[in-house]
C-alpha cells in the first residue's frame, strides 16, 4: 500500500494548523476534489515567498480558467458563506494577536 499524498488527512503536513486552531478561529479549507484548488494553493505560496512575477502569472492561470465559465454561479451561497469566512478572519485578527 502506497502512502497517503502529503497535506492529506492520513499524512498531515508538518505546518498543518487544524489541531491548533482555536475554538472561536475562523478557518477555510480548499480541497483537491475543486478545480481551482493547486493553483490557488500555489498563488498562496507564490505570495508568501514574495514572488510577485510568479503569483501575477499564476493569477493570470486562474483567472483564464475562470473567464469561460466559473466553477459556479456567483449567486452560490457557497460563496456568500466564503465571504462571510473571510470577515471573520479579518474581525478575529483584530482581536487576537500571536
Amino acid at each position: 500500500m502506497s502512502k497517503a499524498p502529503i497535506g492529506s488527512k492520513a499524512n498531515p503536513s508538518e505546518f498543518d494548523v487544524i489541531e491548533k486552531l482555536g475554538d472561536d478561529e475562523p478557518y477555510f479549507v480548499i480541497r483537491a476534489h475543486d478545480p481551482l484548488s493547486s493553483a490557488l494553493v500555489e498563488l498562496h505560496a507564490y505570495i508568501g515567498a514574495g514572488q510577485a512575477g510568479a503569483a501575477h502569472n499564476k493569477l493570470a492561470e486562474i483567472m483564464a480558467l475562470t473567464s469561460a465559465r466559473a466553477p459556479r454561479p456567483a449567486s452560490s451561497p457557497k460563496y456568500r458563506e466564503t465571504f462571510a469566512i473571510s470577515l471573520a478572519m479579518e474581525q478575529w485578527r483584530d482581536t487576537h494577536s500571536d
